[in-house]
């Protein structure tokens, strides 16, 4: 099983920063993508960023040229940077991989537990 730890949310006022980090721990042959959900309540979690082993990234279209994604291999680890912040990027950020207990297993998923932004004036 992976578990995924997320850190780096809270209150920032539009037009600001945030950066976001997940590391991933536990045991697992391989985390083949890495990414970055949110969710607003009564919403569907809907995709922001993700990252690929291979380094193959992709975006959601309100995030584009704001938002940055960046993956550490090495350490199990995924980044988001925040920028530009709008009021409606406010929402619960969850952290996902999918990853394989071993090289013949299908893909699983994990989540986080969930970091909140919040921005607000």
């Amino acid at each position: 099983q992976v578990q995924l730890v997320e850190s780096g949310g809270g209150l920032v006022q539009p037009g600001g920063s945030l950066r976001l980090s997940c590391l991933a721990s536990g045991s697992f042959f391989s985390i083949d993508i890495m990414g970055w959900y949110r969710q607003v309540p009564g919403k569907q979690r809907l995709p922001v960023a993700i990252i690929t082993k291979g380094g193959t990234i992709s975006y959601s279209d309100s995030v584009k040229g704001r938002f940055t994604i960046s993956r550490d291999s090495a350490k199990n680890a995924v980044d988001l940077q925040l920028n530009s912040l709008k009021p409606e990027d406010t929402a619960v950020y969850y952290c996902n991989a999918n990853w394989r207990r071993d090289v013949a297993t299908l893909p699983r998923t994990s989540w986080g537990q969930g970091t909140q932004v919040t921005v607000d004036s």
